[in-house]
């Protein structure tokens, strides 16, 4: 193969295969900036196998097999990061409105992103988490899903069938239209805004928690937050902080379920939150702060700095 038609095939590929190959890598990792290192790192290896005239009959095939294996990988040592995790960790949020930007057009199915969902792939091990995702989220016959992780077929049966019962027994439950979600957080965003802490528990679940993820980086919450009564207090502290730090909600999809970004008096984010609703109610919410999270969703600007010019001088 000469380089020109190499570079003319790895091009090809790119187009056609990135999204779903950015699909698998952000469900197996939760993190935007992550997944597009390992796709970008499986193309370089794709065009290098060209270059040596390896023999690659499917594209898909060879760099599915390879962003697989290498997330697997990353997930082997991320893990050993996340002990020393400052507070709790959360998945990177990804911006799902349709038409919005690359990465977020490239997220497919989104009923499979939630952060709850995410979160529920934390716990099955790689491999299980890679065999579930391909067979039963991306499509792929157990042959191919073997040849992918280095298993048998027969043993990746056996893995779908343990991370299919354990995701079925703990999948999140969202009953709610998308038009009845939008209602419910307008209303729960003029609530937040006007302090009306009364207007804010009628929104929300008993037993509301609410997550925060600020890696130990700008202030957050270290530990769930959990009851109306206290959420509703937080957010209508949040809605006069808001006004002071002249900031704004700016309402988005947040891997699939209603959320907001929060931008700064620059136009900068230093927030993101999603919104899982059940039963009518808010029933959990999760706010990410730390910055290293947020660069892909835009410009970060810094909430430390915000709150500081907020609050009035020491005189």
């Amino acid at each position: 193969m000469t380089p020109a038609k190499a570079r003319d095939d790895v091009a090809e590929a790119y187009v056609d295969l990135r999204p779903l190959l950015f699909s698998i890598a952000y469900r197996m990792l939760s993190s935007v900036s992550e997944a597009e290192d390992v796709v970008q790192e499986a193309f370089v290896r794709y065009q290098r196998a060209l270059a040596d005239r390896t023999a690659v009959e499917s594209p898909k095939a060879y760099l599915s097999a390879v962003v697989t294996r290498l997330a697997i990988d990353h997930l082997k040592s991320a893990r050993v990061r996340r002990e020393t995790y400052v507070g709790e960790w959360l998945p990177e949020p990804l911006v799902t409105d349709e038409g919005a930007g690359d990465p977020a057009e490239h997220a497919e199915q989104v009923d499979s992103l939630s952060m709850s969902f995410l979160l529920l792939l934390e716990r099955l091990t790689p491999v299980e988490r890679a065999v579930f995702l391909l067979h039963d989220v991306f499509d792929y016959d157990f042959e191919e899903v073997g040849r992918i992780v280095g298993r048998t077929a027969a043993t990746c049966r056996q893995h779908a069938v343990r991370a299919r019962k354990f995701v079925a027994a703990n999948r999140p439950r969202f009953d709610a239209s998308e038009a009845e979600r939008d209602e419910l957080l307008s209303r729960f965003f003029a609530a937040a805004e006007g302090g009306n802490v009364d207007g804010l528990i009628e929104l929300l679940a008993e037993d509301v928690v609410v997550h925060g993820d600020g890696g130990g980086k700008v202030p957050q919450w270290y530990e769930p937050i959990v009851g109306a009564d206290k959420v509703a207090r937080l957010f209508a502290r949040m809605g006069s902080q808001v006004r002071a730090m002249a900031a704004t909600f700016e309402r988005h999809e947040i891997n699939g379920q209603p959320g907001v970004v929060f931008r700064g008096p620059h136009g900068g984010v230093f927030s993101v939150m999603s919104f899982e609703v059940v039963g009518g109610r808010v029933a959990t919410i999760r706010s990410v702060v730390n910055p290293d999270k947020l660069g892909h969703v835009g410009p970060v600007e810094s909430l430390r700095e915000v709150l500081d010019g907020a609050r009035p001088s020491a005189q």
